[in-house]
């Protein structure tokens, strides 16, 4: 029988949380709705299929390297779907899948959380902060 380490046993524990973390459905949704543009470019095809250039001006902070990036992904979850339009010149339509258009209402409900409850968080940061930063000593009552 070996014996572990106390060291060793926490590198195991770490090992077998960070694997049920990376299988986690809702940490790797949140993990793709995180990831920059992704969340922008499933609002923008809510309305309906897009041509690539249409999205690129659209979404004018995006490089088209990022843009690129971001749809081959949710392509490849199945949120959208690439269509190449034959025709001179050929173009590129993007559409939302119905895995996708079931997905806008989630994200519906987290902007209208966010704007109901970022000026709380925003308040609550600032208050944590300032007690962060005032001097500590020794609390004292006066009476």
């Amino acid at each position: 029988m070996t014996t572990r380490t106390a060291a060793q046993r926490r590198a195991e524990a770490r090992t077998v949380h960070q694997d049920a973390f990376a299988l986690c459905p809702t940490n790797r949704l949140l993990a793709r709705l995180g990831e920059k543009w992704v969340a922008v470019v499933l609002k923008e095809l809510a309305d309906g299929p897009r041509r690539y250039g249409e999205l690129a001006r659209s979404i004018a902070g995006a490089s088209q390297k990022m843009l690129t990036e971001s749809l081959r992904r949710l392509e490849r979850d199945g949120l959208l779907t690439r269509t190449l339009v034959p025709g001179v010149p050929a173009r590129v339509d993007y559409a939302l899948t119905p895995l996708g258009l079931s997905l806008l209402p989630v994200l519906d409900e987290l902007g209208r959380w966010a704007e109901e409850n970022t000026a709380h968080m925003d308040r609550a940061r600032s208050a944590y902060d300032a007690a962060q930063d005032a001097p500590s000593g020794p609390a004292t009552t006066s009476g």
